[in-house]
């Protein structure tokens, strides 16, 4: 069943409560950038992702493990200079939040101070527990991210569907259910059975985002640059590619090339 969608003049993280309890669905995509975050929040996405992907898609790097603070931040700061509606999430990168509580609220006000994100996204469940509280005692607003965590690649030691098996699954029902205990105010759920995920979103006030989790969720995600085709090598079956900017972009800068080469441009019209 559709329901209508309201206009928010600005996405805060009450209105994805809200929008949770009216069965309105929530969008979600990636920006690393001023130029992409203006087109995304111009396209009226709830909220936009600064997430620690940008180490794989901005700087190609294989994992999201080497990105640091401070670029997390550049990117962030970049990304909210370009807002005016959207609702800014900022994942907490590798490394900053692991090791204590104090580390990660230090963390954390760099990235609301610096950047002017609104909140922040976290990996993992009771292991990050007192880092999360510390956070949220800062008024920090905190996101939480189970299922598949990039972060934890070489732990996992594949991108595989997680909680397939009966024991993931109940600690991750149980991870769930602590961070909405402890005050998250959603969760991002990342590649695991759609029936646990419906599961999950059920059991929950908060919104429940969903990557590879099915339709059973409060909301999607997606990384901008896979869902308008400007990466290929990429393939999940849960991605769904909008456009096809790798072949368009291809064409249109082979072209240029031809151009500048045949003396076509500039043509009389395009000069002074």
């Amino acid at each position: 069943m559709s329901v209508a969608k309201k206009e928010y003049k600005r996405v805060t993280v009450k209105s994805l409560v809200d929008m949770k309890k009216r069965g309105e669905k929530i969008s979600m995509l990636t920006a690393y950038d001023y130029t992409m975050a203006k087109i995304v929040d111009g396209a009226g996405i709830d909220v936009i992702l600064v997430g620690d992907s940008a180490s794989n898609v901005m700087a190609g790097h294989e994992t999201t493990l080497p990105i640091t603070l401070d670029q997390m931040i550049y990117h962030a700061s970049s990304v909210v200079r370009a807002i005016e509606r959207s609702l800014i999430v900022v994942d907490l990168p590798f490394g900053s939040y692991q090791s204590d509580p104090k580390e990660a609220l230090r963390s954390a006000i760099r990235i609301m101070k610096e950047s002017g994100g609104h909140a922040v996204k976290m990996e993992g469940g009771k292991e990050v527990k007192d880092s999360i509280k510390r956070i949220l005692q800062a008024g920090i607003p905190v996101m939480g991210h189970l299922g598949l965590t990039p972060q934890s690649i070489y732990k996992f030691g594949t991108y595989t569907v997680r909680a397939k098996e009966e024991e993931e699954a109940i600690q991750l029902k149980e991870d769930a259910l602590m961070l909405e205990k402890a005050g998250c105010f959603g969760i991002v759920l990342e590649k695991i059975p759609a029936k646990l995920a419906q599961e999950v979103a059920e059991s929950v006030s908060i919104p429940v985002i969903g990557i590879g989790a099915g339709n059973g969720v409060d909301g999607q995600v997606l990384v901008t640059h896979d869902m308008v085709g400007m990466t290929h090598e990429f393939n999940p079956r849960f991605l769904r590619r909008y456009m096809n900017l790798y072949e368009e972009m291809t064409n249109a800068f082979t072209q240029y090339g031809a151009d500048v080469k045949s003396g076509d441009f500039p043509n009389d019209e395009e000069q002074y």
